[in-house]
């Protein structure tokens, strides 16, 4: 026997009072054409306020109209709410379209998961969407590609051997501990790691430690619930760890890290899980440590400052940084691609003079290789010419190539001159591509006296 057909819609009608989901039907157009009490409570709305209007109206970023005019269907969908529209910002929901017998479109029709359990899964997708979103903004920050020990740049015997550690402990998941001096490049180091490692698809996520007060670097590390304290922010917060779920957290500047605080991330590594702020439950996590710190821990374990138990499970691995004034070979090769870097960036063809180089050699670089950035920066700023000369330098880096050059007693006072006044010429031929009738206009000499200096000091252009 046959049920007739008004008889469905009395079954469908009980259906939807006895769900605790939220149910909402659409026509062809997008019309609204029923709706549950649990929905409507959603909303905040009475039933003839939403029936016989456009789901736009109720749900301005409603995909309901593309499913029943593609003929798409979709299952435990994360969707967002536009902020203000309702209590909830996301929800999980399944959507589809309603053909009859003869496979024509009727209506479209909507299921939204309201009941607990169906929430703990859309929690689940909710996570795993803010962590690529996060991952997501990380790299559109870097706005520099993806690094990795392939393109990072260097050739000395030093810095070889330190990036084979780093190639080796990206196949691992043991924590790494960088150490060495400010601007060596440990952060450079920790994203290759992370990039070269089986959690490269997962998001790696930076804490400076000694950027961040110590009353609120535990809420930035582990999170806090709503109402955990004061000011705390509606909805709580995820901490660092939370959202580097999976991949890794690069914990910078360790070494400044308060005792307190040290405790509990020990507590963290040992249990491998954390404790949010307000919260009575704990969230397991599996979380690769990447640290690094400028100074020196033995010597803050003796002093009391930095907890023995901690270092040795940060230590698993340790990479010391090799300072750049050990790395000699590779200064030039890394202020030229500093400076190609800038040249691509403003279309630019400027290069660095021999007595640029020189004296690149020879400074110290105590600041390493931020330092060096920072000053190709800074004379590339400076220089009004093609070739960035002594003059574009800070005068901390000319001054130690003067003493340098000072100091050196083995060399008689004119074939210090006669350094000096080659080196000068070949910069103003430099200057203007060897061009002997233009150099000597920018001397302000005759032609004729630089081309008696060239022969003199048997200056080549092939050798240059």
């Amino acid at each position: 026997m046959k049920m007739p057909q008004e008889i469905y819609k009395y079954i469908f009608d009980q259906v939807l009072q006895m769900t605790e989901d939220g149910f909402i039907v659409v026509d062809t157009d997008g019309t609204v054409i029923d709706i549950n009490d649990q929905y409507c409570d959603f909303f905040n709305e009475k039933r003839e306020n939403i029936v016989g209007k456009s789901i736009k109206n109720i749900i301005p970023n409603s995909k309901m109209i593309d499913i029943v005019k593609n003929r798409f269907r979709e299952e435990g969908a994360v969707h967002t709410y536009i902020t203000g529209t309702t209590r909830e910002k996301k929800v999980l929901v399944s959507r589809s379209y309603v053909e009859n017998d003869n496979g024509e479109i009727v209506a479209g029709v909507a299921q939204i998961k309201f009941r607990l359990q169906t929430l703990d899964i859309a929690k689940k997708l909710i996570t795993e969407y803010e962590q690529l979103e996060y991952y997501k903004e990380e790299y559109q920050r870097i706005g520099m590609g993806k690094i990795s020990f392939a393109n990072i740049i260097g050739s000395s015997p030093a810095f070889l051997k330190n990036k084979e550690s780093g190639i080796k402990a990206a196949k691992t998941s043991f924590s790494v501990l960088l150490t060495g001096e400010t601007g060596t490049g440990k952060e450079i180091f920790a994203k290759a790691i992370h990039n070269d490692s089986p959690r490269a698809n997962k998001p790696m996520v930076s804490i400076d430690c000694a950027a961040i007060p110590e009353e609120l670097l535990e809420s930035e590390l582990f999170g806090y619930e709503e109402g955990a304290f004061t000011g705390a922010k509606k909805g709580g917060k995820k901490g660092k760890f939370f959202i580097a779920n999976g991949g890794t957290i690069f914990l910078d500047e360790i070494g400044d890290m308060p005792l307190k605080m040290q405790a509990k991330l020990l507590r963290v590594l040992q249990e491998r899980e954390i404790e949010p702020i307000g919260s009575l439950e704990t969230i397991p996590i599996n979380v690769r440590i990447i640290a690094a710190t400028r100074k020196n821990l033995n010597q803050m374990i003796k002093n009391g400052e930095f907890r023995e138990d901690l270092f040795y499970r940060l230590n698993v691995i340790n990479i010391e940084m090799v300072p750049l004034r050990e790395r000699k070979d590779d200064i030039i090769e890394m202020a030229n691609y500093f400076l190609e870097e800038l040249n691509k960036e403003m279309k630019t063809i400027k290069i660095l003079s021999k007595n640029v180089l020189r004296c690149f050699k020879e400074y110290s670089w105590t600041g390493n290789i931020r330092e060096l950035d920072n000053v190709i920066k800074s004379a590339y700023a400076s220089s009004d010419d093609l070739y960035i000369d002594l003059v574009d330098l800070p005068s901390r880096i000319t001054k130690s190539d003067i003493i340098s050059e000072k100091n050196d007693t083995k060399k008689p006072l004119y074939e210090l001159v006669m350094n000096y006044e080659k080196d000068i010429i070949i910069s103003a031929l430099e200057r203007n591509n060897w061009n002997c009738n233009e150099a000597a206009k920018e001397m302000k000499i005759h032609r004729s006296i630089i081309y008696r200096k060239i022969k003199k000091y048997k200056i080549d252009y092939n050798d240059q």
